[in-house]
């Protein structure tokens, strides 16, 4: 049995359902679904195939910089993360990951996402400009040792650069998730990693999967493998 979803009229009581607007009604496998089916599947499809194309791409580097990652963790040292917009709960994301747990009890891992803190980014935005919001923090928290992780899906975004400077400064560990040729972000870090699209949901749709899967390698670091 198939429906067909739509807007759902207002009905009293009483009244007839207005089939000048679209019901849910009972309907044999209607013409209508099959082009959002197509849809559908070719999304997917899509996101498969990027992320296939970067995994072949970075595996060897994805590998080098979770070894870095639990390295960093073992001297005491932490992650920053920060984005703009979806970069943003990305970065956030990740940090919880490290802090919770991923799939495994352990200890917290100091990690700290730069776009969640409402004061700081309020106050630095007012008093320093926009650009300035990640750089300020980075010099702040950021110490030689620790591993900053900027993502940018253009690898323009003004303050994610700015960010990445201050970490170079500081003699922070770099780490850039980007898209596309990189653009000017992937020429400022230790370790980039670029999407190959230049469609932004396939791009952050990778990055969450690089996110996770440094996690997973993180922990069996730390852990060691599971049985």
């Amino acid at each position: 049995m198939d429906y067909i979803i739509g807007p759902m009229p207002v009905q009293f009581e009483g009244e007839a359902c207005n089939r000048s607007h679209l019901c849910l009604t009972d309907q044999t496998a209607s013409p209508r679904i099959s082009p959002m089916k197509d849809f559908i599947l070719s999304a997917f499809a899509d996101s498969a195939r990027v992320k296939e194309e970067f995994a072949r791409e970075h595996a060897d580097r994805i590998a080098q910089v979770a070894k870095l990652m639990a390295t960093a963790f073992r001297d005491g040292c932490k992650i920053l993360l920060f984005g703009n917009g979806g970069s943003a709960t990305d970065a956030a994301h990740i940090a919880a990951e490290f802090v919770g747990r991923y799939k495994r009890d352990r200890m917290p891992l100091p990690a700290i996402a730069l776009a969640t803190d409402i004061a700081a980014i309020t106050c630095i935005a007012n008093d320093y400009g926009y650009e300035e919001l990640f750089a300020r923090q980075v010099r702040a928290h950021g110490r030689k040792g620790d591993i900053a992780v900027a993502i940018s899906t253009s690898g323009n975004s003004p303050n994610v650069l700015k960010g990445a400077e201050a970490a170079r400064g500081c003699g922070l560990t770099t780490v850039a998730w980007t898209g596309a040729n990189g653009g000017k972000l992937a020429g400022l870090v230790d370790y980039p990693f670029i999407v190959p699209s230049t469609v932004t949901s396939r791009i952050q749709e990778s990055h969450i999967t690089l996110g996770h899967i440094l996690c997973e390698l993180v922990e069996e670091q730390l852990l060691g493998k599971t049985s």
